[in-house]
This record gives C-alpha cells, structure tokens and sequence, in this order.
C-alpha cells in the first residue's frame, strides 16, 4: 500500500467500536489502534497506585513515571503493556472503566498520549477508534464514522463480551457503567465525546456484528477507491 490512508471511529463505549474497527482493518490491511485501551492504561496505572481517579493532580504527578507500550502481537492483535506487563485484559474490567473515563477527561493526560496516536497515523494506513479521534486526534482522517448503538444494546454486547472473558457481571451493573461513561464522556471539558460535522453516522442497536462490518468496510471501500 503505497498511500497512507486514515479511518476515525469516534462513538459511546460499547458500540462495537473496537470489534468492527478491528475487522474492519484486518481485512484491508490497516493497523488497528484502539485508543480507549491507551486510556484504559492511564486509569490500570493510578488504580494500582491507589490514586483516586477524581485525583487530577495525583494522576498527573504520575503521568512521567509510566512505561506504557502498544504492541502488536503473533495473533495481529493490540495488546497494552503497563510498566513491562500485559494488561490487555485487566484494563477491560469494569472498575478499569470508570477510571479511564475519569483520567481521559484531564486535558494532561489527553496530551500526554496525543503524540503515540498521532505518529501511528502518520506512518500507517489506520483505522483508529476512540471519542475524539476525528473531532481531535485526527481532525483531517480521510474518512470519519460515528458509530452507536442504544444503551441497552451497548450493555448486552459488553455482558456477552465480559462473560467469556469469564468475568461475573451482571446487565444492571454493565449498564449503569456504559451511563456513567456517556455522561462522562459527553460533558468532559476536554474533547468531550461528539460527532464529528463531516462523520457519517451508523446506528448499530438493530443490526447483527458482520452487518456492522459490512457496513464500515463499504464505506472505507467507496471512500478511498478501494
């Protein structure tokens, strides 16, 4: 591929962002960049550190001292490494989630992380997902889509997902995260969550995963001529 190309999915937590976008970029052969999981990291780091997530000044004191790494691995997958340990599961727990929507609402920490999203696009055709890729991170991507889902749908997605990770949740406590989260996501001061004016919309609460799928990787196709 000798032009680089950019895909932003911006949507709510639990829209299926990272499931289709992921898809999506293996099977154009784009890198796929889960940004949330870059958050998700910031919020593991302080939890172990016993800092608050409300503690703004506490998780920016620490911001220097993480060793935060995105790798790819044999199975073409993001795995996150925090301070030298994978911790691509244990930043998906629920209590993980809160946190990462705290600390991403600190405007430090949303630029202590711009330069790592920023440079895989530059080098690389992606498809990079997250609440602000195309309204901030990648305000000129070649393509923006915001993709969504009720929350109803959205919490029986994740429930479906946490249980064959084996973790125990119930809906009602699946639910009242992905709430929390969009109320969080959507008031925050710095780069709140919104569509993009130039993103085209895809609802997802009646449509099945491959229709999703299908639906994103048409638009890639149609919009970059592939």
């Amino acid at each position: 591929m000798n032009k680089v190309y950019s895909v932003a999915i911006d949507g709510p937590s639990g829209a299926g962002k990272s499931s289709v976008a992921r898809a999506a970029a293996q099977k154009l052969g784009f890198l796929y960049v889960d940004t949330g999981a870059i958050y998700r990291t910031v919020g593991l780091a302080a939890f172990r550190r016993g800092i608050g997530s409300r503690d703004r000044d506490a998780v920016v004191s620490m911001l220097p001292e993480l060793d935060i790494q995105l790798r790819y691995g044999d199975d073409g997958l993001q795995h996150m490494f925090l301070d030298g340990d994978d911790v691509s599961a244990e930043i998906r727990l629920p209590e993980i989630s809160i946190y990462a929507s705290d600390v991403s609402a600190y405007p430090e920490v949303r630029a202590y992380l711009m330069e790592m999203q920023r440079s895989l696009a530059r080098t690389n055709s992606v498809i990079m997902d997250g609440r602000d890729i195309g309204t901030v991170v990648l305000p000129d991507a070649g393509l923006k889509i915001f993709l969504t889902a009720s929350p109803e749908a959205r919490a029986q997605r994740r429930l479906l997902e946490l249980e064959k990770k084996g973790q125990s949740v119930t809906f009602e406590e699946v639910l009242r995260d992905i709430q929390y989260r969009d109320k969080n996501d959507s008031e925050r001061d710095a780069a709140p969550l919104k569509q993009a004016e130039d993103a085209v919309l895809v609802d997802t609460t009646e449509i099945d995963f491959d229709a999703s799928c299908a639906v994103v990787e048409k638009l890639i196709r149609e919009r970059f001529g592939l």
